[in-house]
């Protein structure tokens, strides 16, 4: 084998990758998980986050990037948010192969990108498979208010910055509607982890499914 088998994790705010991504990893998958690189990225002094302060200085206190400030601002304005990725989005890639080729010469053979922008960032062509989580948006704004400490308004403000449930479904091998309880998302998340092997390995005819939760 010349290279892993790389599977991309994305989906809809709230809509329950983390769950999934830790499934994967109990199946034996390494996991990039690109929310914490961004933030080694975002550290003071690096290449990145000097980019950044360069061109939007209103982001940041002294020399350390405001997330939550960022994240206001961001999600208001879509030409900002636009301009932002061009920025950002070309650290992140080179960062992403960089961890891929680490992995593999580590001995990964199976890697999942566990990536919110994946598609922003052009990710998805690195991907073999692409596996993506939805869920309605009662359910998502309830999580992302409890989990980020944020009111409802500024949770629908960041739904809107994003891409819509068909934009996932046409674009994915597999589909996880994280609508239900925790157990139920891990044993669809197990399956298709087991499933995707299983393709690798040429045991089972490629082709798309969903998983409902």
């Amino acid at each position: 084998m010349n290279r892993p088998y790389i599977v991309g994790l994305t989906g809809q705010s709230g809509a329950g990758k983390s769950t999934v991504s830790s499934e994967f990893i109990s199946n034996g998958f390494h996991v990039i998980n690109c929310d914490r690189m961004t933030h080694i990225l975002l550290q003071p002094d690096t290449d990145c986050c000097n980019a950044l302060k360069e061109k939007y200085p209103q982001f940041f206190d002294g020399n350390d990037f405001n997330r939550k400030k960022a994240a206001s601002l961001l999600f208001s304005d879509k030409k900002l948010l636009e301009s932002y990725n061009s920025t950002i989005f070309p650290f992140i890639t080179d960062e992403i192969e960089r961890q891929i080729d680490a992995a593999f010469a580590s001995g990964a053979e199976f890697i999942m990108l566990d990536a919110p922008t994946l598609f922003e960032a052009g990710a998805e062509k690195l991907c073999d498979v692409i596996v993506s989580c939805v869920a309605d948006l009662d359910v998502r704004t309830e999580r992302i208010t409890k989990r980020d400490n944020i009111t409802k308004e500024d949770a629908l403000k960041r739904f809107a910055s994003q891409h819509d449930e068909n934009f996932f479904r046409e674009r994915s091998d597999y589909i996880i509607e994280n609508n239900g309880s925790i157990e139920t998302t891990q044993k669809a998340a197990d399956r298709i982890a087991k499933e995707i092997k299983e393709r690798k390995n040429g045991n089972k005819e490629e082709k798309k499914r969903n998983h409902s939760s």
